[in-house]
């Protein structure tokens, strides 16, 4: 996986991501490389990670969230928007957003971030929740530390970054050149963490997706200091 210190292999990285996603069609199955039809399971899953994450000592808000690298807005239209009073969005397409989510939904939309994850700061202190689903492979080891601290400063008392991703087969990086990005072990995962200020609280293995898909996991992240 690369690491600090090779500026120019970096910026390559994200270039061939961005060309990738630029000739993506805008929709579910575009979003889900192919695999729309998991898209009611899979927010199924996520929507009990999030009602055990409201059942702890110390639960998040529903005040505000943002969901990271939210494509057309898939997530947010058919699970944030029905918890969150706000909801802002950092994606890559924003122009079809406002369609697809419909009138409904947009009215709850604050801010559309167009921006790389690479290069987003939450504003401080503003999130109840932080949404990453499968976009975490599209970022470098160096860049996914500073990424998740740069979350740490953005959300609210007692609020909880979710991670959702793919993990490999294997206990070793698994790089795909097609799409810029790679799928993380689970031990990977749980050093990365090691190496900021948060601490897993709850760690979720998605149930019900077909055979021959990556195993998926959530993982809910808070301040070490928040209990």
């Amino acid at each position: 996986m690369m690491e600090e210190g090779n500026e120019e292999n970096t910026e390559e990285f994200y270039k061939k991501a961005m060309v990738y996603w630029s000739e993506i069609p805008p929709t579910i199955d575009g979003m889900l490389g192919g695999f729309g039809h998991i898209s009611q399971i899979d927010i199924h899953g996520s929507r009990q990670f999030l009602r055990l994450i409201f059942q702890l000592k110390e639960p998040p808000g529903k005040s505000s969230v943002v969901d990271c690298g939210a494509g057309i807005g898939r997530i947010t239209k058919h699970l944030l928007s029905h918890i969150f009073d706000n909801i802002d969005l950092n994606q890559a397409f924003v122009d079809q957003a406002k369609d697809y989510l419909g009138p409904a939904v947009y009215k709850k939309i604050g801010t559309l971030y167009n921006v790389g994850l690479q290069d987003f700061t939450p504003e401080n202190d503003k999130y109840d929740v932080i949404w990453c689903q499968w976009v975490l492979g599209h970022l470098t080891d160096a860049d996914f530390v500073k990424f998740l601290e740069r979350c740490r400063s953005g959300l609210k008392k007692n609020g909880i970054i979710v991670l959702k991703e793919n993990i490999a087969s294997s206990k070793e990086v698994e790089v795909d050149k097609k799409d810029s990005s790679v799928t993380r072990p689970f031990h990977l995962y749980m050093e990365l963490f090691q190496r900021t200020n948060l601490r897993c609280i709850r760690k979720i293995k998605q149930n019900n997706f077909p055979k021959g898909l990556y195993t998926v996991y959530m993982f809910a992240l808070r301040p070490k200091d928040i209990l």
